[in-house]
């Protein structure tokens, strides 16, 4: 099993700076490893955070866009899984991190927790590529193909928790928060 933020440091090594939409922890962390004007905070909006990419992924198809999702959160939307795949955007790439609770809800198990199988729902709802990693080393080679390829792209992140990173929910709920992202957006 890996830890979460080491997972999310090696994608920051090899995206360092496209649109990544992330929900909860995942994007607490990523705030923490990869600080950016790029970074689309919908926290609060549970289940929505692929909803949102594709959104942002069919209005900038020459950029790519990555999703930082949780299990749970995943769980609250699953359909939006069926709906990437009908609009079949190239340019997304959907990770969930996997660790089977409800994280920053107070550590609640996941329904389902050690059955669900995430990359398995994607592919059957007709993402074009799908990836499972519990392994640091094979995350490190695999994620040149997860990138580079042509999507919709689903990976599921067999995590845990990593390093402890603020969760600043006054800035992820700003005005200003949202008011960064779309000058970042218009300027790129």
């Amino acid at each position: 099993m890996m830890k979460r933020d080491e997972a999310l440091k090696v994608l920051a090594r090899h995206y360092a700076d496209g649109i990544v939409v992330g929900v909860y922890q995942s994007i607490f962390d990523w705030m923490g490893i990869r600080p950016h004007p790029l970074n689309y905070i919908c926290t609060g909006a549970m289940g929505q955070a692929s909803s949102h990419a594709l959104g942002l992924a069919l209005a900038h198809p020459d950029r790519k866009v990555v999703v930082l999702d949780g299990d749970g959160s995943l769980l609250m939307n699953l359909g939006s899984l069926v709906t990437v795949a009908n609009m079949a955007p190239k340019n997304l790439v959907h990770f969930v991190s996997n660790n089977k609770i409800y994280e920053v809800n107070g550590r609640y198990p996941l329904p389902g927790a050690g059955q669900v199988d995430f990359s398995g729902l994607a592919k059957a709802a007709g993402y074009r590529r799908t990836f499972t990693f519990s392994d640091l080393e094979n995350f490190k080679d695999g994620i040149g193909e997860v990138l580079d390829g042509s999507g919709p792209t689903f990976v599921t992140l067999q995590v845990e928790e990593g390093e402890a990173y603020p969760r600043d929910y006054v800035k992820i709920h700003s005005a200003e928060a949202r008011q960064t992202f779309r000058k970042a957006i218009r300027q790129t």
